[in-house]
């Protein structure tokens, strides 16, 4: 870092380090995995399963109807804040599937 520059945040340099990439998306895809709990909370992720993606997808198997139809209500909210968190529209759809 050069004398006379602001230090930028870890957030921002990352974004920045993650354009320059080869394989950004797989990378991408593993944060997006990464910060599944932290983003649908403790609750919600004990009841998945399997989560894992199918091209822009991002598939969510849980154990019950109960489960899916309460992930399924909120499936758009949690894909943008997914797609905040690793600052990239990585997400694209979630699809959640009952066991």
């Amino acid at each position: 870092m050069a004398f006379g520059n602001k230090p930028q945040s870890m957030d921002n340099l990352l974004k920045e380090f993650m354009k320059r990439i080869p394989h950004r998306t797989k990378l991408q895809r593993g944060m997006v995995l990464h910060v599944w709990p932290e983003i649908v909370g403790e609750r919600i992720n004990s009841v998945c399963k399997n989560l894992h993606f199918e091209g822009s997808r991002l598939v969510v198997e849980v154990e019950t109807a109960a489960w899916r139809h309460e992930i399924h209500m909120n499936r758009f909210s949690i894909a943008k804040k997914l797609n905040d968190k690793v600052g990239s529209k990585i997400v694209k759809e979630i699809v959640v599937r009952s066991a």
